[in-house]
């Protein structure tokens, strides 16, 4: 567009230069003129790509292969350049898939990508700018409904959201990504199920988590009756030795010498030797 301008500045200046008669100040206009369209042509070759963009250059539909980089470029004036972010973008969608079991279910889900700089002159060549709407959003939501068709709906109310995840996301790599639009990640961020579906699942794990803790609580209950019956044989154990150990002369000879420890004790005053069978003493009066 600037060029085009130019080269009417240059055609005006050329026309002024003719008409114009030798001594009118008209004569100057040409000069004028002439730099108006040197600025153009100079400002309409020098091309200026954003950061985190890439240039395509569009020659009258002659698409070159080669994408500029960000910064000042220099191209042909006739050419038009197309900036086109490679920077990561999102997109959100909000769809009703199937599950498993062919229950209508509502995902919430984001789609980060960006577009491959060395492959963005053959998007703009194949698919156009608008390469997003055109291209990337209908494979999310085909790759999407085809990916929950394969897991049921309790395991993606509870435990397996990542792997769903990680499933679309590798599924829409194989799409886009030879078409030159790099999937990073697709994490899921919600999903809702049918009311009565909901309730259901939730009292199916109430009712798992109180088993759990039943059968938590019946084993520990057996391992402390198992402690006090092993508690217990210790116990009888011992008073079993200790009962064989005692003799009837192992107890005169504890007798004999509690007899002499208290005849040498300064409380003692009165010892009568008795006369049973174990002549043991009974001992009088004490301090």
């Amino acid at each position: 567009m600037r060029f085009m301008l130019a080269l009417m500045f240059v055609v005006a200046a050329v026309a002024f230069r003719r008409i114009a008669p030798n001594d009118s100040p008209l004569r100057r206009l040409p000069l004028v003129l002439g730099a108006f369209a040197l600025l153009l042509v100079v400002s309409s070759a020098l091309v200026v790509v954003p950061a985190g963009h890439v240039g395509v250059v569009d020659f009258f539909g002659d698409v070159s292969p080669n994408t500029l980089k960000s910064g000042i470029r220099l191209v042909n004036p006739l050419a038009r350049v197309v900036t086109m972010s490679v920077q990561t973008q999102e997109i959100k969608e909000s769809m009703d898939v199937p599950s498993k079991e062919g229950l209508s279910m509502r995902i919430d889900l984001s789609a980060l990508y960006h577009l491959d700089p060395e492959r963005a002159a053959d998007i703009y060549r194949t698919v156009g700018e608008n390469y997003v709407a055109v291209l990337f959003v209908p494979q999310v939501r085909s790759i999407s409904r085809g990916v929950t068709a394969g897991y049921d709906a309790r395991s993606l109310y509870t435990s397996q959201r990542d792997q769903l995840a990680e499933a679309i996301a590798h599924g829409l790599r194989e799409r886009v990504q030879p078409r030159g639009i790099v999937v990073e990640s697709t994490p899921l961020r919600g999903l809702d199920l049918p009311k009565g579906l909901a309730a259901s699942i939730e009292e199916k794990l109430r009712s798992e988590q109180e088993s759990q803790r039943m059968e938590f609580v019946i084993t520990r209950e057996r391992q402390e009756a198992d402690r006090k019956r092993i508690e217990a044989q210790g116990i009888a154990d011992f008073q079993r030795i200790v009962s064989d150990g005692i003799s009837e002369p192992l107890l005169r000879w504890k007798g004999i010498e509690a007899t002499n420890k208290l005849a040498e004790s300064g409380n003692a005053k009165v010892v009568v030797i008795g006369s049973g069978k174990d002549g043991l003493p009974l001992i009088l009066g004490h301090q």
